[in-house]
C-alpha cells in the first residue's frame, strides 16, 4: 500500500545537492523509511552563494529527476534545507502584556511577532524565530508559558536570517524546475534534530559541522540553541593545502587527501614512513609521496580548525566544559584518526554521528555523517510541516510543472 505521508526534501550545499524521498510510519512516528536518495555534485555554488544560476537549476533538476525515477514518485513540492555563509543568528527579547489573566497561544504568537519586528534587518529575510526562554512576571526560565497566570510575558528568541537576494534566487531556482516550496530550514536547526538527543540538548553539547568551505559551531544547553558561530575554513581548505604543499592539482590533492591522509602520524610510536609511488595510482603523477609529510599538512589545518572552535567556545565560557561531548558531522569528520586529533585539540570527548546509530531511523541506507541535515529536515517536516500549501494555486508554477513533466517523459 502506498504511504500517504511521503515527504521530499532537497538539501543544498556548496559541493552537493541531495534529494531524499521518504515517509514515516505514521504522523509523529519515529520509524522512518527512505524510498530513494540521490546526490549530485554541484560546482554552481561557493560558501552557499550561487555562482551560476543555470547550472544550479540543472543540478537541482538532475538530483530530483533521478530520485523521482527510482522511487516511482512524482514530486510537486518539497522542503528545502541549506547552508550559507550569509546565515546569521541574532538574539533578541521583548515584553508584551498578557491579554487576559491566563497566557494563550495568541499571547505567545504576539510576543514572537514583536521580537521579530523589533530587529532592523535591511536586505535580509527572516527564516525562523525560535524561542529560547520565557519569563512570566518574575518567574524566569519558563520553556512553555501556555496556560500560566500572569500580566507580563517576556520572550528571549533566536532569529535566523539570511541575505534576501540569495534566498530569493534559491527559491526561484527551485520553482523554475517545477517544485513548490513548502518550507525552508537552515541546517543549523536541521542537523541538531537528527543528531542530538534530549539529554544532550539538556546538559550541554557542541555540534561541529566541518563542511566543504565553512565550519559551523552550535552549542545546545537546556534544550535550546544558546550559541552558534561560523568559521570560514572547511574541507576544501585542507585540499588546497595539500595541493600547494605537494605542488599538484586540487583534483589530485582531493584524491590523496581522501585515500591516504591520516591525522597525527608523527605522534604515533614506532611509525615508519614508507613512500607511496604515485605513478601506480593513475593520476598523472610520477613522484614519490611521503605519508608523514601529507599527514603534517593535513593535521596542521585540522588543528587550526579545532583551535578556532575552542576560541568560539571560550566566548561563552564553555571551553572544555560541555558534559555531553562534542558531536561531529559532515565530510570533514571522515578522515582517518579524526577522533584522536579532535579529542586532544578540544579537550572533550568526541564522537562522529552516523544515521544508523539513531533509533528514530529505520531502513535508512545512509550510513554517512553528511546526511545529518537532510534527515533532520525530514523529521522537522513531519513534526511541523503542513500540506495546506499543496492546494494553493499558482498559475505560473502550475504551467512550469506541467512543462517539466512532459520534458521528463520525452526520450
Amino acid at each position: 500500500m502506498k504511504p500517504a505521508n511521503i515527504i521530499t526534501t532537497i538539501d543544498i550545499w556548496s559541493s552537493n545537492i541531495r534529494t531524499v524521498i521518504g515517509y514515516f510510519d505514521s504522523e509523529g512516528s519515529h520509524s522512518f523509511h527512505v524510498l530513494w536518495i540521490w546526490s549530485v555534485a554541484s560546482q554552481a555554488m561557493r560558501k552557499g552563494n550561487i555562482l551560476d544560476m543555470e547550472e544550479f537549476k540543472s543540478n537541482l533538476d538532475a538530483s530530483l529527476e533521478e530520485a523521482e525515477k527510482m522511487s516511482w514518485e512524482q514530486v510537486n513540492g518539497a522542503y528545502i534545507s541549506f547552508n550559507s555563509s550569509s546565515l546569521e543568528v541574532i538574539r533578541n527579547q521583548w515584553v508584551v502584556a498578557v491579554s487576559g489573566g491566563e497566557i494563550t497561544d495568541e499571547d505567545i504568537e504576539r510576543s514572537l511577532d514583536m521580537v521579530r519586528n523589533g530587529v532592523d534587518m535591511p536586505n535580509r529575510e527572516i527564516l525562523k524565530v525560535i524561542p529560547e526562554t520565557f519569563s512570566v512576571d518574575l518567574e524566569d526560565g519558563v520553556k512553555n508559558p501556555l496556560g500560566m497566570s500572569g500580566r507580563k510575558l517576556e520572550v528571549v528568541a533566536n532569529i535566523f536570517s539570511m541575505n534576501a537576494n540569495l534566498l530569493g534566487n534559491i527559491k526561484k531556482a527551485v520553482t523554475d524546475i517545477g517544485i513548490q516550496i513548502y518550507d525552508v530550514y537552515p541546517n543549523l536547526l536541521t542537523w541538531a534534530e537528527a543528531v542530538l538527543s534530549k539529554r544532550q540538548k539538556e546538559l550541554g553539547t557542541v555540534c561541529i559541522d566541518i563542511g566543504s568551505s565553512t565550519t559551523w559551531v552550535s552549542v545546545y544547553e537546556e534544550w535550546v540553541l544558546i550559541f552558534s558561530s561560523l568559521i570560514p575554513i572547511g574541507w576544501d581548505s585542507v585540499t588546497n593545502d595539500v595541493a600547494l604543499g605537494l605542488r599538484t592539482s586540487t583534483a589530485v590533492a582531493e584524491k590523496l587527501k581522501c585515500e591516504y591522509a591520516e591525522l597525527g602520524l608523527e605522534k604515533r610510536e614506532n611509525y615508519t614512513d614508507t613512500p607511496i609511488d604515485l605513478s601506480t595510482l593513475d593520476i598523472g603523477e610520477e613522484s614519490q609521496l611521503s605519508p608523514l609529510y601529507l599527514s603534517q599538512i593535513v593535521t596542521a589545518r585540522y588543528e587550526e580548525i579545532f583551535h578556532f572552535v575552542r576560541q568560539e567556545l571560550k566566548k561563552i565560557n564553555r571551553d572544555g566544559m560541555l558534559p555531553e561531548w562534542a558531536v561531529c558531522i559532515w565530510w570533514g569528520s571522515k578522515i582517518k584518526w579524526f577522533l584522536d586529533t579532535a579529542k586532544e585539540s578540544l579537550r572533550l570527548p568526541v564522537f562522529i554521528w552516523l544515521p544508523v546509530s539513531q533509533d528514530q531511523i529505520v531502513d535508512a541506507a545512509m550510513s554517512d555523517p553528511s546526511y545529518a541535515s537532510v534527515i533532520g529536515t525530514m523529521i522537522l517536516a513531519d513534526k511541523y510541516g503542513s500540506d495546506k500549501k499543496m492546494f494553493s494555486i499558482n498559475v505560473g508554477w502550475f504551467v512550469t510543472s506541467i512543462t517539466n513533466l512532459f520534458k521528463k517523459l520525452l526520450p
